[in-house]
């Protein structure tokens, strides 16, 4: 990363939202290590052990209640907005809505009207784009949207830009790709699929899945703060080169010193039962053993062109296999595996 397009200034105000989450807790303690005044919004119920150290402001409501919102704002100079609503059963479009569309009009708003303000750092997903087809997509790629949690990011993502151009407001979007890394506990399940030998796949595609480890995205994300050529622009944040699924088992198998065997099966009798599950789960506020979702996780080839994250903000991360071998080796040692 280039040093001088990196650095937020010692000393500015910087607020964070979904600082508890697995990558708001590793862009926070890099802010806080370069001498920054953060303060942070969490839930009353968000666990903030894993930053306990840290002298960090923090508020505590939620992201979306307006007079909440305006104080936290007082006198901030960089936003980084990362809170989220996770696809839990109890969750319902209600709520997203409000943790990803409400919160950012609130906080966009106040940062309007703040003097200080100097840069909205929004953070979106590639699930706005859903699955890809043909060419890799880029950042202009139509937005297909499959579920109401990528439905409200799409929806928060297209706000913010109008709301940026309409007004003047310094904003730069991130759309990661999929975030792995040390304490991550979503695609872990696939580092302890692949610590065992056998390694089933859903479908018989090539399943190609775009990855970025969370160091490599707090670093473009700070970077894009304070880049002159960021503001204004989204850009797709991900690894050079997608990796399917089944050479991520490789990758980690071979640093955990074992051979994996790929498995197939058809993908059809999975969403059949993921279907079922949902339906009968949901109504109760259970979560389903399996969704469709996660199915199709399996059978969909998620392919970017990243080349605006290199050319614009001259970043690029680790290569796959080095931030997939660090982080086996991580829950290796931690025991997870």
């Amino acid at each position: 990363m280039p040093a001088a397009m990196a650095s937020i200034p010692a000393g500015s105000t910087v607020l964070v939202t979904g600082a508890t989450g697995f990558t708001g807790v590793v862009l926070t303690r890099k802010l806080v290590s370069a001498g920054l005044s953060v303060r942070a919004i969490a839930r009353k119920t968000s666990n903030t052990d894993a930053l306990s150290d840290l002298e960090i402001d923090w508020i505590r409501g939620d992201v979306f209640d307006p007079d909440l919102v305006r104080g936290a704002m007082d006198g901030v100079e960089y936003v980084f907005h990362l809170a989220t609503s996770y696809r839990e059963a109890k969750s319902t479009r209600d709520i997203y809505h409000k943790v990803h569309v409400e919160s950012t009009r609130l906080l966009a708003e106040a940062a309007r009207l703040n003097p200080a303000f100097k840069r909205f750092v929004h953070t979106s997903t590639i699930g706005v784009y859903g699955h890809i087809e043909g060419e890799p997509a880029n950042e202009t790629h139509p937005f297909r949207p499959g579920d109401e949690y990528q439905e409200t990011k799409a929806e928060a993502d297209r706000w913010i830009r109008e709301f940026s151009a309409r007004h003047g407001m310094p904003c730069t979007v991130i759309r990661p790709a999929g975030i792995f890394g040390p304490t991550d506990r979503r695609l872990f399940k696939l580092f302890k699929m692949a610590s065992r030998r056998l390694f089933p796949l859903i479908g018989f595609g090539k399943c190609f899945y775009h990855l970025i480890h969370v160091d490599d995205l707090a670093d473009a994300m700070i970077l894009s703060a304070t880049h002159p050529d960021a503001d204004g622009q989204a850009f797709i944040i991900g690894n050079s080169e997608p990796i399917p699924l089944a050479e991520i088992a490789r990758v980690i198998a071979g640093e955990l010193g074992h051979t994996v065997h790929v498995i197939r099966a058809p993908a059809f009798p999975f969403f059949l039962l993921a279907g079922i599950c949902e339906c009968v789960c949901r109504p109760l506020g259970i979560e389903p053993p399996i969704y469709r979702r996660r199915v199709a996780f399996f059978t969909k080839d998620r392919i970017f062109n990243t080349s605006k994250m290199q050319s614009v903000l001259g970043f690029t991360p680790r290569s796959n296999k080095e931030g997939i071998v660090a982080t086996a080796r991580w829950y290796r040692n931690e025991g997870w595996i």
